[in-house]
């Protein structure tokens, strides 16, 4: 059996038996009669089942290095390779071909995008204007909901905190004025870490709490209009409404308080283990991310002022 028709026999057993959608049977068609073609010029014929049966991992390497020589990215030739996989993994199930070793061969990993920080201008006023767009439209309860807005992104944004770990906070949990005591956040896997509060922080959370009024220490401390723990796509609709409102950059969210703290702190000059543990990282990895965007600040930089940077 040519390869070619074992492919189309494939196909025919992947949209019926796996049920797939005709988008997904399109694109394992397409990525696989490209990988045939490959082999066809790579290995001077058509393969046939011992061909394909005598495939080594160098091979599918060398298809993947041809794929990334003609700009695909590292997402288009993972999937290409698991096409691939399920392809030749069919053919040794249900056409008797021989195992093929591509146990240690690895998919292309995507390349991180690299996180999309504020200015510090543009972070500072995300956190202490957003209570301007209650100055527009109707709202249930716009003291309330002005004060909170204004506690929970300073709070995002001076303490890195991500969204569903501040509103999972309780009133019990709240930094209070004249207290030096760290906030104690639960973080992804249940990990406990500890957060230094500026004092602009329990100043703009004083001021909430005095518009919240009082209650039991295991109430959430965020809540809605009608007293519900503050859900966050509504936290993340006010931030959206605030930047269209001050012409901030479409990347202004809630996360890029996040990543706004961490980028500023570096840019500081603060240590990266110890901005790994106030962004409650498990890796240093993920944090050693904002060395880049620091980096990439400074390119910027001087590529605007240096005169011969053109």
């Amino acid at each position: 059996m040519q390869a070619s028709e074992a492919a189309a026999t494939w196909l025919g057993w992947f949209a019926r038996e796996r049920r797939a959608s005709a988008h997904s049977v399109e694109a394992y068609s397409r990525d696989v009669a490209q990988f045939l073609a490959f082999l066809t010029g790579h290995l001077g014929a058509e393969p046939d089942l011992a061909a394909l049966g005598a495939l080594r991992p160098a091979d599918l390497r060398a298809f993947l290095s041809a794929r990334a020589m003609e700009g695909d990215s590292a997402a288009t030739r993972a999937r290409k390779l698991a096409a691939i996989r399920g392809f030749l993994r069919y053919l040794q199930r249900h056409q008797g071909m021989a195992p093929v070793a591509l146990a240690g061969l690895r998919a292309p990993r995507a390349k991180q995008p690299l996180p999309r920080a504020l200015s510090e201008k543009e972070a500072r006023a995300a956190a202490e204007d957003v209570a301007d767009v209650y100055a527009l439209g109707r709202h249930e309860n716009p003291r309330l909901q002005a004060a909170r807005d204004r506690a929970l992104f300073t709070l995002l944004y001076g303490a890195g905190l991500r969204l569903g770990e501040a509103l999972a906070l309780n009133l019990g949990d709240a930094p209070r004025p004249g207290s030096e005591a760290a906030l104690s956040v639960l973080g992804k896997g249940n990990k406990e870490r500890l957060v230094p509060i500026l004092p602009v922080i329990r100043d703009a959370m004083a001021a909430y709490l005095a518009e919240r009024g009082a209650g039991g220490a295991d109430e959430p401390l965020f809540i809605g209009a009608r007293g519900a723990r503050l859900d966050p796509a509504v936290a993340q609709k006010r931030l959206r409404d605030f930047r269209r409102l001050a012409g901030l950059p479409e990347h202004a969210s809630p996360h890029a308080l996040r990543h706004s703290f961490a980028t500023h702190l570096l840019g500081g000059g603060a240590d990266l283990r110890a901005i790994q543990e106030l962004l409650g990282h498990a890796s240093l990895s993920t944090t050693q991310r904002y060395t880049a965007v620091d980096a990439a600040a400074l390119l910027e930089t001087w590529r605007k002022a240096h005169p011969r940077a053109d």
